[in-house]
C-alpha cells in the first residue's frame, strides 16, 4: 500500500531555513505527481507546491514563491521542499501527498517559525 513518511520539520527563528522530506514506497513513485500540503492550527489544509512526476514542472503557493522550493529524487523515491527566509505565518503541519486510487497522506510533520 502507499506509504508516505515525512521527516526534517521543527523549531526555527524568522529568517531561518528548513528542508523537509518525505519518503514513499508502495506504488511506481516516478509515475506520479507529489504534493506538499500544510495546515495550520484552526484552518484548512491548503496546497503549497506541486511537482510532476518526471520533476520538470512545479508550482508553488502564491504566499511561499521565492522562498520554497520542490524538489523530487526518483531514484530514492523521495520528494523535498526546500524552505527559505521562513515566517511566522509559515507555522503549520506539513503533509506530503498524492493521488494514487485516492488522496494519499503521510503523517504530517511540525514546523514552527517563532522568535
Amino acid at each position: 500500500q502507499v506509504q508516505l513518511v515525512e521527516s526534517g520539520g521543527g523549531s526555527v527563528q524568522p529568517g531561518g531555513s528548513l528542508r523537509l522530506s518525505c519518503a514513499a514506497s508502495g506504488f511506481t513513485f516516478s509515475l506520479f505527481a507529489m504534493n506538499w500540503y500544510r495546515q495550520a492550527l484552526g484552518k484548512e489544509r491548503e496546497l503549497v507546491a506541486f511537482i510532476s512526476g518526471t520533476g520538470d514542472s512545479t508550482n508553488y503557493a502564491n504566499s511561499v514563491k521565492g522562498r520554497f522550493t520542490i524538489s523530487r529524487d526518483n531514484v530514492r523515491k523521495m520528494v523535498f521542499l526546500q524552505m527559505n527566509s521562513l515566517k511566522p505565518e509559515d507555522t503549520a503541519v506539513y503533509y506530503c501527498n498524492t493521488f494514487v486510487n485516492r488522496p494519499n497522506w503521510g503523517q504530517g510533520t511540525q514546523v514552527t517559525v517563532s522568535s
